[in-house]
């Protein structure tokens, strides 16, 4: 039933915010407002006034977190730590379907753990998958999705399905030789 009135509450903060300007004031007070039915919420939630988000009882999001427009969040069990940054037009979904006779209309959802770690930075168009995880620091390029757990932090991952395409310390160095 929580989650249930937690999808109503959500979607009457969307739409009595949606009129106000997506500047941080009033995306921290969307954000303010979205807490009183997340697991926890830490200071400094951005919300933009287009974002979804399904569930806000499976929802976890640590300080300084920022989800830009048209960001999709469904499902009961998304963990985002510390100083993230979500880009433009990404889907993050707890949930997946599993099949009945020939058809995945009517099969169960099952629900894993999305874990986003601090630090990190998921680029726009991007999807993001039930039982994820983004490691500290690591950037998911533009476009990609993340299906699986990833454990090497500080690392860029990029494709369908995401693959680690290299530690962004190496980028670092390499701008800083020329």
């Amino acid at each position: 039933m929580k989650h249930k009135i937690s999808i109503f509450y959500s979607w009457i903060i969307r739409l009595l915010t949606s009129f106000l300007p997506n500047i941080p004031i009033f995306m921290r007070f969307r954000g303010f407002l979205y807490s009183f039915f997340m697991k926890k919420c830490g200071k400094n939630f951005q919300v933009t006034s287009s974002v979804i988000i399904n569930s806000l009882s499976g929802l976890s999001v640590g300080d300084n977190v920022y989800i830009a427009h048209f960001t999709v969040l469904i499902g009961k069990c998304i963990s985002i730590e510390d100083d993230v940054l979500i880009g433009p037009n990404c889907v993050i979904s707890s949930g997946n379907h599993t099949r009945i006779g020939n058809s995945f209309r009517f099969g169960q959802s099952v629900e894993q753990d999305i874990l986003i770690k601090s630090g990190s930075w998921i680029a726009g168009n991007c999807t993001v998958l039930a039982g994820s995880v983004l490691p500290e620091g690591s950037v998911l390029a533009a476009g990609a999705v993340l299906n699986s757990k990833n454990s090497i932090k500080n690392s860029i991952y990029g494709g369908t399905p995401a693959k680690r395409i290299k530690n962004i310390e190496e980028i670092s160095t390499s701008e800083d030789g020329k």
